[in-house]
């Protein structure tokens, strides 16, 4: 094999790449290695195990794919607008790294608790908008519940048919969506 300078982030870029199209179990140091050009020997160098790969892959998802977008949304100060935008993102491509998480979280502990805290920021980013608009602390949770779980649904329903909705039909969703969940002002 031809040798190459790799560095943590490559790992975890591949490991990124492993999770997406193959679950957590894809993320491994052979797999890794085979994918990246190099020997096993070179993941030693910047991870003790795969677990400290996979707890790494999964911060960064959570801090690329949760965290950032979370922040981008709470940076809208229109609550209208915030929840607009949030529906809009939720149908705007299936989060195959989400639902790859989602399937690990009974037998890995670092997508476990990512998805928690993801889902607790999540739900508290939209029951803070929801009550803003003018809704009970009560009502707005209720809210919240209702549309992270239609997130979850349409990212599952996606997933297992990729094919089911184009990039169009996504679109008229999230209008749906709208028109549906967000309170009108």
């Amino acid at each position: 094999m031809a040798q190459r300078t790799l560095d943590r982030e490559d790992w975890i870029d591949a490991g990124l790449t492993a999770l997406e199209a193959g679950g957590t179990e894809a993320v491994a140091a052979l797999p890794l290695a085979r994918a990246l050009g190099v020997t096993r020997g070179s993941f030693y160098w910047h991870f003790a195990s795969r677990e400290e790969l996979l707890e790494a892959v999964v911060a960064r998802w959570e801090r690329d794919h949760s965290d950032a977008v979370l922040d981008a949304l709470e940076s809208i100060t229109d609550p209208w607008e915030r929840l607009r935008a949030l529906c809009e993102r939720a149908a705007s491509k299936p989060p195959s790294l989400f639902i790859r998480l989602l399937e690990a979280t009974d037998r890995e502990p670092a997508a476990r608790e990512a998805i928690q805290r993801s889902s607790e920021r999540r739900l508290a980013v939209i029951g803070r908008a929801c009550r803003e608009t003018g809704m009970t602390p009560a009502v707005a949770r209720r809210h919240a519940l209702l549309m992270y779980s239609a997130y979850v649904g349409l990212a599952r329903l996606l997933d297992e048919e990729p094919g089911r909705m184009t990039p169009r039909e996504r679109a008229a969703y999230a209008r749906h969506l709208v028109v549906t969940l967000v309170p009108s002002e």
